[in-house]
């Protein structure tokens, strides 16, 4: 019996051997697998050829859209708001009254400043006719000289009281005319920190104004590529929210310091056509300052199929797709997407949205473009036959 069984054992081990061998790896895709999958349809929308693309190489530099003429209106006497003329957004020019302050106790001043005007300048008018009253009994002998010393004393305290109250007057005046904010310049006002009934004391803030014809874009660079940085040099940069493609500017100013915190470097970018500037301030911007370009394949994103360090994209071969490892560089960030070292070459077709469902070798059919597909481009889908 012994015997018998252990033939037996020796028989299903040697069946199972020959299983396993028969048995296809588990990664690779059979062909019943690539068979099932079903025909993957594809639009003009859902391919992108890769064309040779301008990579810049340089420092990047973010900030934000600022205008170079603003103005910060601040209280210069303190006093009650009575009116505000312009609210945030309207458009004011030079000279116009864009805050009134109350004026009624500048103007009781200005009225006692000027009764003090004329009575100290009646008192030196009557002080220097005594002069010369006594100047003239002095050379007669009529009168001492220590009486006509005394009186140009009170002449000259009569000159220098008229003279302060003059003073007075021109300070009160000008406190007067303080009492009205007026825009410096033409602009658009951006924004209100005031209101009828407030009371404001010298300093405080009430309207800024900006020019939005004279928009620039101040940014901050790191200070560890600061030394690439020359005057003069084109920069390329993304404003958010305006998507109809990148500004171009001109390096204008170099920070000679860089921030203690941040270790960043600030520098000033003038727009190269300003009248297609934006016309809102405090936009963020993102950018590279162009000390250098090359021609690379450049691919969004979205098109990508990461796994740890690895990367892969889908290509188009034919009537089929085809999943294809590439070598990535550094990610463009003014526009978001990265160069492929190697991998693909021009001409390629790629899909922009892969699905997570495709597989290596999985048939294709391409659909007629619409003006739907124009407008949208959606991830690719599968339409089984």
């Amino acid at each position: 019996m012994r015997p018998a069984l252990l033939v037996a054992a020796i028989a299903a081990l040697l069946l199972s051997a020959c299983n396993q061998a028969a048995a296809p790896p588990a990664t690779a895709p059979s062909a019943a697998a690539k068979s099932a999958a079903p025909t993957l349809l594809l639009a003009a929308v859902d391919l992108r050829t890769l064309q040779p693309s301008t990579l810049s190489s340089g420092p990047v530099v973010t900030g934000s859209v600022q205008p170079e003429r603003r103005a910060d209106l601040r209280a210069e006497v303190a006093a009650v708001v009575l009116q505000v003329l312009k609210d945030n957004g309207e458009a004011v020019r030079a000279g116009d009254l864009l805050v009134r302050l109350d004026d009624t106790a500048i103007r009781d001043s200005l009225t006692s400043a000027e009764e003090a005007v004329r009575a100290s300048s009646q008192a030196f008018e009557q002080s220097e006719r005594q002069v010369q009253r006594l100047k003239t009994l002095q050379q007669q002998g009529m009168t001492s000289l220590q009486a006509l010393e005394d009186a140009e004393v009170r002449r000259n305290n009569a000159q220098s009281d008229l003279v302060a109250a003059k003073s007075r007057v021109v300070s009160a005046r000008q406190q007067l005319q303080r009492t009205g904010v007026r825009a410096p310049f033409d602009g658009i006002v951006s924004e209100r920190k005031a209101s009828a009934g407030d009371t404001v004391q010298v300093g405080k803030e009430l309207l800024k104004v900006i020019d939005p014809r004279s928009m620039r874009f101040e940014g901050l660079v790191s200070a560890d590529r600061s030394q690439e940085l020359k005057v003069g040099q084109n920069v390329s940069f993304r404003v958010n929210g305006y998507t109809q493609g990148d500004f171009s500017g001109r390096l204008r100013r170099i920070d000679a310091a860089a921030n203690a915190t941040t270790r960043q470097v600030a520098v000033i970018v003038d727009f190269v056509d300003a009248a297609k500037a934006p016309r809102v301030a405090g936009l963020f911007a993102e950018g590279r300052v162009e000390t250098g370009s090359t021609q690379a394949l450049m691919v969004a994103e979205s098109a990508l199929v990461r796994a740890g360090d690895a990367a892969s994209v889908w290509r188009v071969e034919g009537a089929t797709v085809r999943k294809v490892a590439v070598r990535l560089g550094d990610r463009d960030a003014r526009s978001g997407e990265v160069p492929v070292l190697a991998g693909l070459a021009v001409g390629d077709r790629i899909l922009r949205n892969p699905g997570s469902a495709l597989v290596d070798g999985q048939k294709v059919e391409f659909a007629a473009a619409t003006a739907a597909d124009a407008a949208s481009a959606p991830p690719a889908f599968a339409a089984s036959k």
